[in-house]
């Protein structure tokens, strides 16, 4: 319980709350992103 504590409290703790939040959405952004491109790319090549 004091582990979680000073995860929230100190400012090293929200610095690491923060960093693994935006490293999680990065790479679900870019995970979508990804897949987008490959099936535009896959419905390009299916013109072609």
């Amino acid at each position: 319980m004091d582990a979680i504590k000073l995860l929230f409290t100190s400012d090293i703790g929200l610095l690491s709350v923060f960093t693994v939040a935006f490293s999680a959405f990065f790479v679900v952004f870019i995970y979508g992103y990804a897949k987008k491109k490959m099936e535009e790319d896959a419905k390009n090549a299916q013109k072609q």
